[in-house]
Protein backbone atom coordinates (compact mmCIF):
# COMPACT_ATOMS: atom_id res chain seq x y z
CA UNK A 1 0.00 0.00 0.00
CA UNK A 2 2.92 2.41 0.87
CA UNK A 3 4.66 1.15 -2.26
CA UNK A 4 1.36 2.31 -4.22
CA UNK A 5 1.05 5.63 -2.24
CA UNK A 6 4.09 6.69 -2.92
CA UNK A 7 4.04 6.09 -6.67
CA UNK A 8 0.57 7.83 -6.95
CA UNK A 9 2.36 11.29 -5.43
CA UNK A 10 5.27 10.52 -7.52
CA UNK A 11 3.10 10.96 -10.84
CA UNK A 12 1.34 13.53 -9.82
CA UNK A 13 4.15 15.61 -8.74
CA UNK A 14 5.87 14.79 -11.96
CA UNK A 15 2.71 15.87 -13.86
CA UNK A 16 2.44 19.29 -11.73
CA UNK A 17 6.30 19.66 -12.67
CA UNK A 18 5.55 19.04 -16.22
CA UNK A 19 2.54 21.75 -16.64
CA UNK A 20 4.38 24.21 -14.86
CA UNK A 21 7.74 24.11 -15.76
CA UNK A 22 7.87 22.34 -19.56
CA UNK A 23 8.33 25.37 -21.72
CA UNK A 24 6.07 24.22 -24.43
CA UNK A 25 2.73 25.00 -22.38
CA UNK A 26 3.53 28.41 -22.52
CA UNK A 27 2.97 30.83 -19.86
CA UNK A 28 -0.83 31.68 -18.68
CA UNK A 29 -1.27 35.77 -18.82
CA UNK A 30 -1.80 37.76 -15.14
CA UNK A 31 -5.66 38.57 -14.99
CA UNK A 32 -4.53 42.50 -15.00
CA UNK A 33 -3.05 41.97 -18.19
CA UNK A 34 -6.32 41.32 -20.32
CA UNK A 35 -9.29 41.70 -17.61
CA UNK A 36 -10.47 45.36 -19.10
CA UNK A 37 -11.22 43.28 -22.18
CA UNK A 38 -15.30 43.87 -23.43
CA UNK A 39 -14.38 39.96 -24.06
CA UNK A 40 -13.27 38.92 -20.64
CA UNK A 41 -16.12 37.96 -18.34
CA UNK A 42 -15.99 35.52 -15.11
CA UNK A 43 -12.41 35.19 -15.17
CA UNK A 44 -12.01 34.09 -18.97
CA UNK A 45 -13.08 35.42 -22.31
CA UNK A 46 -16.18 34.82 -24.04
CA UNK A 47 -17.47 34.52 -27.85
CA UNK A 48 -19.75 37.14 -28.57
CA UNK A 49 -22.86 34.36 -29.11
CA UNK A 50 -23.39 31.22 -26.85
CA UNK A 51 -20.58 28.56 -28.24
CA UNK A 52 -20.25 24.63 -26.68
CA UNK A 53 -19.18 21.49 -28.10
CA UNK A 54 -21.19 18.64 -27.42
CA UNK A 55 -19.71 16.65 -24.35
CA UNK A 56 -22.74 14.24 -23.32
CA UNK A 57 -21.99 10.43 -23.14
CA UNK A 58 -23.91 9.65 -26.50
CA UNK A 59 -21.36 12.34 -27.97
CA UNK A 60 -18.17 10.94 -26.56
CA UNK A 61 -19.24 6.83 -27.05
CA UNK A 62 -19.90 7.87 -30.62
CA UNK A 63 -16.02 9.58 -30.60
CA UNK A 64 -14.46 6.55 -29.51
CA UNK A 65 -16.51 4.60 -31.98
CA UNK A 66 -15.22 6.45 -35.13
CA UNK A 67 -12.09 6.68 -33.46
CA UNK A 68 -11.42 2.84 -33.76
CA UNK A 69 -13.10 3.01 -37.25
CA UNK A 70 -10.14 1.42 -40.13
CA UNK A 71 -9.64 2.36 -43.30
CA UNK A 72 -11.59 5.54 -43.25
CA UNK A 73 -8.56 7.87 -45.12
CA UNK A 74 -8.24 9.84 -42.50
CA UNK A 75 -4.40 10.83 -43.60
CA UNK A 76 -3.01 10.63 -47.28
CA UNK A 77 -1.26 6.97 -47.73
CA UNK A 78 1.83 8.63 -49.72
CA UNK A 79 3.67 11.82 -49.10
CA UNK A 80 1.76 14.90 -50.24
CA UNK A 81 2.56 16.91 -53.31
CA UNK A 82 4.33 20.05 -51.97
CA UNK A 83 6.73 22.99 -54.11
CA UNK A 84 10.06 23.91 -53.52
CA UNK A 85 9.99 27.47 -51.93
CA UNK A 86 10.02 30.35 -53.21
CA UNK A 87 8.09 28.83 -56.19
CA UNK A 88 8.49 31.85 -58.52
CA UNK A 89 9.26 35.22 -59.29
CA UNK A 90 7.42 38.03 -58.96
CA UNK A 91 7.23 42.11 -59.25
CA UNK A 92 8.59 44.03 -55.93
CA UNK A 93 5.19 45.17 -54.17
CA UNK A 94 2.73 43.18 -56.13
CA UNK A 95 1.16 41.05 -53.42
CA UNK A 96 1.27 37.38 -53.24
CA UNK A 97 0.57 34.14 -50.89
CA UNK A 98 1.96 31.08 -50.18
CA UNK A 99 -0.02 28.39 -48.40
CA UNK A 100 2.71 25.89 -46.08
CA UNK A 101 -0.06 23.90 -45.00
CA UNK A 102 -2.95 23.61 -42.24
CA UNK A 103 -3.22 27.55 -41.21
CA UNK A 104 0.78 28.33 -42.05
CA UNK A 105 1.09 31.10 -45.14
CA UNK A 106 3.32 33.66 -46.10
CA UNK A 107 1.58 37.10 -47.26
CA UNK A 108 3.78 39.83 -49.06
CA UNK A 109 2.25 43.08 -49.14
CA UNK A 110 3.20 46.22 -50.04
CA UNK A 111 7.12 45.44 -49.57
CA UNK A 112 5.95 43.15 -46.12
CA UNK A 113 6.38 40.10 -45.14
CA UNK A 114 4.28 38.51 -42.95
CA UNK A 115 4.02 34.92 -41.80
CA UNK A 116 0.64 33.89 -40.64
CA UNK A 117 -0.02 30.97 -37.67
CA UNK A 118 3.68 29.51 -38.33
CA UNK A 119 3.41 26.12 -37.42
CA UNK A 120 6.37 24.14 -38.82
CA UNK A 121 6.58 21.30 -36.14
CA UNK A 122 6.18 17.76 -37.11
CA UNK A 123 3.00 17.67 -34.72
CA UNK A 124 0.33 19.52 -33.39
CA UNK A 125 1.50 18.40 -29.80
CA UNK A 126 3.83 20.11 -26.45
CA UNK A 127 5.86 17.18 -27.20
CA UNK A 128 6.83 16.11 -30.82
CA UNK A 129 6.84 12.31 -30.21
CA UNK A 130 3.23 12.42 -29.67
CA UNK A 131 0.38 13.14 -32.02
CA UNK A 132 -0.19 12.84 -35.25
CA UNK A 133 2.79 13.38 -37.87
CA UNK A 134 2.66 16.40 -40.56
CA UNK A 135 1.23 14.44 -44.00
CA UNK A 136 4.45 16.04 -45.87
CA UNK A 137 7.61 14.59 -44.59
CA UNK A 138 9.57 17.66 -45.75
CA UNK A 139 8.73 21.06 -45.45
CA UNK A 140 9.18 22.92 -48.46
CA UNK A 141 11.59 25.02 -47.28
CA UNK A 142 14.38 25.07 -44.23
CA UNK A 143 13.33 27.57 -41.29
CA UNK A 144 17.13 28.88 -41.42
CA UNK A 145 16.66 29.96 -44.75
CA UNK A 146 13.86 31.90 -44.90
CA UNK A 147 14.40 34.96 -45.34
CA UNK A 148 13.88 37.78 -42.48
CA UNK A 149 9.75 38.00 -41.94
CA UNK A 150 8.67 41.62 -41.06
CA UNK A 151 5.77 40.62 -38.81
CA UNK A 152 4.10 37.23 -37.37
CA UNK A 153 0.53 36.99 -36.88
CA UNK A 154 -0.81 34.85 -34.80
CA UNK A 155 -4.81 33.80 -34.30
CA UNK A 156 -4.68 31.85 -31.21
CA UNK A 157 -2.68 29.83 -29.04
CA UNK A 158 -3.82 26.63 -30.22
CA UNK A 159 -1.28 23.65 -30.59
CA UNK A 160 -1.70 23.60 -34.54
CA UNK A 161 -1.36 27.23 -34.55
CA UNK A 162 1.76 28.12 -32.06
CA UNK A 163 4.40 25.99 -31.93
CA UNK A 164 7.08 26.41 -29.16
CA UNK A 165 9.93 24.89 -31.65
CA UNK A 166 8.89 26.64 -34.52
CA UNK A 167 9.04 29.85 -32.61
CA UNK A 168 12.57 29.48 -31.00
CA UNK A 169 14.11 28.86 -34.73
CA UNK A 170 11.96 31.73 -35.83
CA UNK A 171 12.27 34.88 -33.27
CA UNK A 172 15.66 35.87 -34.64
CA UNK A 173 13.93 36.76 -37.85
CA UNK A 174 10.90 38.29 -36.65
CA UNK A 175 10.71 41.70 -36.00
CA UNK A 176 7.35 42.10 -34.71
CA UNK A 177 4.66 40.00 -33.40
CA UNK A 178 1.10 40.43 -33.47
CA UNK A 179 -1.24 38.54 -31.27
CA UNK A 180 -4.39 38.43 -29.55
CA UNK A 181 -4.68 39.43 -25.53
CA UNK A 182 -2.66 37.17 -23.68
CA UNK A 183 -0.78 35.07 -26.13
CA UNK A 184 1.93 37.26 -25.60
CA UNK A 185 2.36 36.03 -22.41
CA UNK A 186 3.52 32.37 -24.49
CA UNK A 187 6.08 34.36 -26.32
CA UNK A 188 7.50 35.90 -23.34
CA UNK A 189 8.30 32.70 -21.58
CA UNK A 190 9.87 31.72 -24.95
CA UNK A 191 12.64 34.54 -25.20
CA UNK A 192 11.19 36.90 -27.32
CA UNK A 193 11.06 40.74 -26.00
CA UNK A 194 8.08 42.09 -25.05
CA UNK A 195 8.85 45.27 -27.29
CA UNK A 196 8.84 43.31 -30.20
CA UNK A 197 5.17 41.89 -29.36
CA UNK A 198 1.68 43.98 -30.12
CA UNK A 199 -1.44 42.24 -28.09
CA UNK A 200 -4.76 43.48 -29.70
CA UNK A 201 -8.16 42.84 -29.13
CA UNK A 202 -11.58 42.64 -30.98
CA UNK A 203 -12.28 45.19 -33.53
CA UNK A 204 -8.55 47.47 -32.49
CA UNK A 205 -6.67 48.37 -35.12
CA UNK A 206 -3.19 49.48 -35.83
CA UNK A 207 -1.27 51.16 -38.70
CA UNK A 208 1.72 49.93 -39.18
CA UNK A 209 4.54 50.34 -41.56
CA UNK A 210 1.67 51.39 -44.25
CA UNK A 211 -0.38 48.61 -43.51
CA UNK A 212 -3.52 48.69 -41.68
CA UNK A 213 -3.61 45.57 -39.39
CA UNK A 214 -7.25 45.19 -37.47
CA UNK A 215 -8.26 42.29 -34.90
CA UNK A 216 -11.51 40.88 -35.58
CA UNK A 217 -13.62 38.44 -34.00
CA UNK A 218 -13.61 34.95 -34.27
CA UNK A 219 -15.87 32.07 -33.12
CA UNK A 220 -13.90 29.74 -31.18
CA UNK A 221 -11.73 29.27 -27.78
CA UNK A 222 -8.03 28.55 -26.40
CA UNK A 223 -5.54 26.88 -24.25
CA UNK A 224 -2.78 25.12 -24.21
CA UNK A 225 -2.74 23.43 -20.43
CA UNK A 226 -4.56 22.12 -17.47
CA UNK A 227 -5.58 25.47 -16.30
CA UNK A 228 -5.19 27.89 -19.04
CA UNK A 229 -9.18 27.47 -20.76
CA UNK A 230 -9.76 30.86 -22.73
CA UNK A 231 -7.48 32.25 -20.41
CA UNK A 232 -6.17 34.37 -23.80
CA UNK A 233 -8.11 35.65 -26.61
CA UNK A 234 -8.43 34.36 -30.28
CA UNK A 235 -9.07 36.07 -32.93
CA UNK A 236 -9.36 36.98 -36.80
CA UNK A 237 -7.52 39.57 -39.07
CA UNK A 238 -7.32 42.11 -41.85
CA UNK A 239 -4.58 42.91 -43.77
CA UNK A 240 -5.21 45.85 -45.44
CA UNK A 241 -2.84 46.93 -48.02
CA UNK A 242 -2.70 50.24 -50.98
CA UNK A 243 -3.37 48.05 -53.59
CA UNK A 244 -4.73 44.56 -51.87
CA UNK A 245 -6.99 43.68 -48.69
CA UNK A 246 -6.93 40.44 -47.02
CA UNK A 247 -9.19 38.41 -44.22
CA UNK A 248 -7.57 35.72 -42.00
CA UNK A 249 -10.29 33.63 -40.37
CA UNK A 250 -8.38 31.95 -37.80
CA UNK A 251 -10.39 29.16 -36.36
CA UNK A 252 -14.32 29.69 -36.32
CA UNK A 253 -16.89 28.09 -36.24
CA UNK A 254 -19.95 30.23 -37.89
CA UNK A 255 -21.63 33.44 -36.65
CA UNK A 256 -23.04 36.36 -37.05
CA UNK A 257 -19.47 38.43 -36.80
CA UNK A 258 -18.05 37.12 -40.43
CA UNK A 259 -20.82 39.88 -41.95
CA UNK A 260 -20.03 42.33 -39.09
CA UNK A 261 -16.39 41.99 -40.19
CA UNK A 262 -17.32 42.71 -44.12
CA UNK A 263 -19.05 45.33 -43.10
CA UNK A 264 -16.44 47.59 -41.33
CA UNK A 265 -13.74 46.07 -43.61
CA UNK A 266 -14.99 44.19 -47.10
CA UNK A 267 -14.55 43.51 -49.66
CA UNK A 268 -11.24 41.95 -49.59
CA UNK A 269 -9.29 40.53 -52.85
CA UNK A 270 -8.61 37.59 -50.99
CA UNK A 271 -9.56 35.17 -48.04
CA UNK A 272 -7.91 32.47 -46.34
CA UNK A 273 -10.69 30.63 -44.57
CA UNK A 274 -10.47 27.52 -42.11
CA UNK A 275 -12.46 24.49 -43.81
CA UNK A 276 -10.88 21.45 -41.94
CA UNK A 277 -10.82 19.72 -38.57
CA UNK A 278 -14.98 20.49 -38.37
CA UNK A 279 -17.50 17.68 -37.02
CA UNK A 280 -21.51 17.81 -36.66
CA UNK A 281 -20.42 17.65 -32.68
CA UNK A 282 -18.36 20.55 -32.26
CA UNK A 283 -19.53 22.60 -35.58
CA UNK A 284 -20.30 25.93 -32.92
CA UNK A 285 -15.62 26.13 -33.47
CA UNK A 286 -15.14 24.58 -36.62
CA UNK A 287 -17.25 25.63 -39.69
CA UNK A 288 -18.06 23.08 -41.83
CA UNK A 289 -16.45 23.51 -45.65
CA UNK A 290 -20.23 24.50 -46.74
CA UNK A 291 -20.32 27.31 -43.83
CA UNK A 292 -16.67 28.27 -45.40
CA UNK A 293 -18.33 29.47 -48.43
CA UNK A 294 -20.98 31.47 -46.77
CA UNK A 295 -18.59 32.76 -44.67
CA UNK A 296 -16.38 34.07 -47.29
CA UNK A 297 -19.51 35.79 -49.10
CA UNK A 298 -20.49 37.33 -45.50
CA UNK A 299 -17.40 39.36 -45.15
CA UNK A 300 -17.59 40.00 -49.28
CA UNK A 301 -14.29 38.24 -49.94
CA UNK A 302 -13.10 37.78 -53.84
CA UNK A 303 -11.32 34.52 -54.16
CA UNK A 304 -10.92 31.78 -51.11
CA UNK A 305 -7.82 30.02 -50.32
CA UNK A 306 -9.26 27.59 -48.08
CA UNK A 307 -6.83 26.54 -45.23
CA UNK A 308 -6.60 24.28 -41.67
CA UNK A 309 -6.37 21.20 -43.97
CA UNK A 310 -3.58 19.20 -45.59
CA UNK A 311 -1.38 19.20 -42.74
CA UNK A 312 -2.27 16.73 -39.63
CA UNK A 313 -5.49 14.64 -39.12
CA UNK A 314 -7.34 16.58 -35.91
CA UNK A 315 -10.90 15.42 -36.89
CA UNK A 316 -12.89 12.15 -37.99
CA UNK A 317 -13.64 13.05 -41.75
CA UNK A 318 -11.52 11.95 -44.87
CA UNK A 319 -8.54 14.28 -44.80
CA UNK A 320 -9.37 14.80 -48.62
CA UNK A 321 -13.11 15.86 -47.65
CA UNK A 322 -12.83 19.56 -46.63
CA UNK A 323 -11.32 20.50 -49.87
CA UNK A 324 -14.11 18.62 -52.07
CA UNK A 325 -16.86 20.09 -49.93
CA UNK A 326 -15.19 23.55 -50.12
CA UNK A 327 -14.62 23.30 -54.24
CA UNK A 328 -17.47 21.70 -54.39
CA UNK A 329 -19.55 24.85 -53.14
CA UNK A 330 -17.91 27.07 -54.50
CA UNK A 331 -18.38 26.22 -57.98
CA UNK A 332 -22.16 26.00 -57.11
CA UNK A 333 -22.04 30.03 -56.02
CA UNK A 334 -19.37 30.77 -58.69
CA UNK A 335 -16.86 31.63 -56.26
CA UNK A 336 -12.92 31.53 -57.46
CA UNK A 337 -11.32 29.11 -55.17
CA UNK A 338 -7.28 28.68 -54.91
CA UNK A 339 -5.95 25.02 -54.75
CA UNK A 340 -2.10 25.55 -54.72
CA UNK A 341 0.03 23.04 -53.22
CA UNK A 342 2.16 23.32 -50.34
CA UNK A 343 4.56 25.75 -50.85
CA UNK A 344 3.61 27.06 -54.01
CA UNK A 345 3.24 30.88 -54.05
CA UNK A 346 0.28 32.96 -56.49
CA UNK A 347 -0.44 36.38 -57.15
CA UNK A 348 -3.82 37.42 -55.69
CA UNK A 349 -4.77 39.56 -58.49
CA UNK A 350 -2.94 37.22 -61.31
CA UNK A 351 -4.39 36.18 -64.01
CA UNK A 352 -4.44 32.94 -62.74
CA UNK A 353 -5.54 30.84 -59.77
CA UNK A 354 -4.02 27.36 -58.60
CA UNK A 355 -6.54 25.17 -59.62
CA UNK A 356 -5.27 21.99 -59.94
CA UNK A 357 -6.72 18.79 -57.72
CA UNK A 358 -3.56 17.81 -56.73
CA UNK A 359 -4.76 15.63 -53.68
CA UNK A 360 -6.36 13.01 -56.04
Amino acid sequence: MLITLVLIFAIILTGFLVVRYYPAFGRKPSVERVRLSPQYSKGSFQNSVPTSMDSSFSSTVSMVRDLAKRNANRKPADDIPRVAFPSIDHPPGVTNVTWFGHSASMIEIDGRRLLLDPMFGRSPSPFQWIGGKRYSKELPFQIDELPSIDAVIFSHDHYDHLDYGTIRKLKKKVNQFFVPLGVGSHLERWGVETDHIVELDWWDEMEWNGLTLACTPARHFSGRSLHDRNASLWCSWCIIGSSSKIFFSGDSGFGPHFKEIGEQYGPFDLTLMECGQYDPRWAPIHMLPEETVEAHLDVKGKTLLPIHWGAFTLSFHEWTDPINRVTRRGEELNVPIATPKIGETFLVKGDSLPSSKWWE
